[in-house]
């Protein structure tokens, strides 16, 4: 009797314990029980602290209330056009009823990818392929309607339904790869196209612009030139009448235009005349003459300088003579190398022009003037 009252105390303490353990209950956050009363739905424990009857109430599941996310394994959906494709999806969802989710059906997981795979062939079914691979808003809110509507009933918000990828078969990637290329160098070319022509139309542009430009500046310089030229004639006409130039300037004149015709390239004998004082004389009486029609007579200003003209006709002739003489030893020796020993034929050389003869002519000639 001794030994049975403590084992007695043990086992009230042992059973206290578990009833103490069967009749608090604490429900952390976002997590909902459901309680049965001998075998019969009795109550939902809320979050906290919670007393159950020891051994009557018993709690039967433990439902999670947060958002979970589900993705279900691919699914072989066959669209309009005959081709199988692989579909992935994932679901997100809630549990808003604790107690529907679990009376009223089984295994709501399980039963919301069934769902989901019905709902998504008879989705595609109806879609080609090209059709569900740029539709997939479109499916992603008809999957929602659809498990929506249905998992109401069972306590179960859908938020909502995500397609991961769209797989098509090797070969239809290949095709579509081939495709894609196709028109990625249709665009390019058409693009190089287009620039080449902007870039053709943009020059033919600026070189119209620049030939017009240049024949603007072409048509300004020459309107330009005539100008200068007009205003020099008319600068030179201008100060030979105020001048009034008298007869032994112009053959002044004649006579420093003589070694310019000489020194011409294609001159190679230059033959010049005994006659060439008289010549002279003939040119200055015309020109003389001539400008005694027009009223050319030496004027007073001219007067002054008409000692230093003469010196410089002088000089002229002296000088001209020389050339005359020198051209004409030329022509002799040439004529004597070409003809060797025998006489040469033709016309006779003229005799050759004395310089003094030329100035003793032109001596007279500025007396007679």
């Amino acid at each position: 009797m001794d030994f049975l009252v403590p084992v007695l105390l043990i086992a009230l303490a042992i059973i206290g314990v578990v009833t103490l353990a069967q009749a608090v209950r604490i429900v952390p956050q976002q997590r909902q029980d459901v309680v049965e009363r001998l075998g019969r739905y009795k109550r939902t424990l809320d979050p906290g602290l919670n007393l159950l009857v020891p051994f009557i109430d018993s709690v039967r599941t433990k439902v999670d209330m947060r958002e979970q996310v589900v993705s279900f394994p691919p699914q072989p959906v066959i669209t309009s056009d005959n081709l199988v494709v692989s579909i992935d999806t994932v679901l997100y969802f809630k549990v808003v009823d604790s107690v529907r989710a679990t009376y009223e059906i089984s295994n709501f997981l399980q039963a919301i990818e069934q769902l989901t795979v019905t709902t998504l062939r008879n989705v595609i079914g109806s879609l080609d392929l090209e059709r569900a691979l740029t539709s997939r808003e479109e499916i992603n809110r008809h999957l929602s309607g659809v498990l929506d509507e249905t998992t109401g009933r069972w306590g179960i918000k859908v938020t909502r339904v995500e397609i991961k990828a769209i797989e098509p078969p090797p070969s239809i990637r290949d095709s579509m790869e081939k495709q894609m290329r196709a028109e990625r160098d249709r665009r390019a070319a058409i693009l190089n196209a287009e620039g080449h022509k902007e870039s053709q139309i943009l020059t033919a542009e600026g070189e119209k612009q620049a030939a017009v430009l240049r024949a603007d500046g072409d048509r300004q310089a020459r309107i330009l030139e005539a100008e200068g030229q007009a205003k020099a004639v008319r600068t030179v006409f201008d100060a030979i009448h105020q001048a009034n130039p008298s007869q032994k300037v112009l053959a002044y004149q004649y006579l420093q235009a003589l070694p310019q015709i000489a020194n011409g390239s294609a001159n190679k004998v230059w033959i010049v005349p005994a006659e060439l004082t008289k010549a002279l004389e003939g040119m200055g009486g015309a020109l003389g003459g001539l400008s005694q029609m027009v009223g050319d007579a030496p004027s007073p200003e001219a007067s002054d300088g008409a000692s230093q003209v003469e010196r410089e006709a002088d000089e002229a002739a002296r000088a001209a003579a020389d050339a005359a003489r020198e051209v004409h030893d030329e022509v002799r020796v040439a004529e004597a190398q070409a003809a060797g020993s025998t006489e040469p034929k033709g016309l006779p050389a003229p005799e050759p022009v004395p310089a003094e003869s030329v100035l003793n002519d032109s001596t007279d000639q500025r007396e007679r003037g």
